[in-house]
């Protein structure tokens, strides 16, 4: 599976232009799959539900299926968060695999940046980031600045760049 990152600084338009990315590379005949990194505490379950209460009773995991979907929940229950490498062997196989955060990893990336957040560029010193998506023109960079809104070529840099 190839793999790439999405990076960038809070609200600096990650995870819109992630949606955008999958939209246009699904629709281009690619199958996409996504990790998106949190940097808090997040709960997919509710109280009271037969999930939540089997997690809560002391479950490592717990897999939760209907003809729709299935989902499986690993508690850590004091562990580690498991490297980004672990978290890609659990997905089964697909062309790409795009990444939301994880920016201080080794994969290559592009970086999403907005001008009003008033956030200095990872690119500037991080040599993971192969390209930034900017909502303004930026100057001085040995990477390519690619238009935040123009998902058709972010689409083509990043499929380009895993050689699909």
């Amino acid at each position: 599976m190839k793999v790439y990152g999405i990076v960038g600084w809070k609200n600096s338009g990650k995870t819109g232009l992630m949606e955008r990315l999958v939209t246009e590379i699904t629709a281009r005949g690619f199958s996409v799959s996504t990790i998106k990194h949190a940097h808090h505490s997040f709960d997919v379950d509710h109280p009271g539900k037969d999930s939540h209460r089997h997690r809560v009773a002391g479950a490592s995991q717990v897999l939760l299926s209907s003809r729709n979907r299935w989902a499986l929940m690993s508690e850590l229950r004091g562990e580690e968060e498991p490297p980004l490498s672990a978290l890609i062997n659990q997905l089964s196989p697909v062309d790409l695999v795009l990444i939301e955060g994880y920016k201080r990893d080794s994969h290559a990336k592009v970086e999403a940046h907005r001008s009003e957040t008033g956030q200095s560029l990872l690119a500037r010193d991080d040599d993971t980031v192969r390209a930034v998506a900017s909502n303004e023109p930026l100057e001085g960079l040995s990477v390519p600045v690619i238009d935040l809104d123009d998902t058709k070529a972010i689409a083509d840099f990043i499929l380009s760049q895993v050689g699909l």
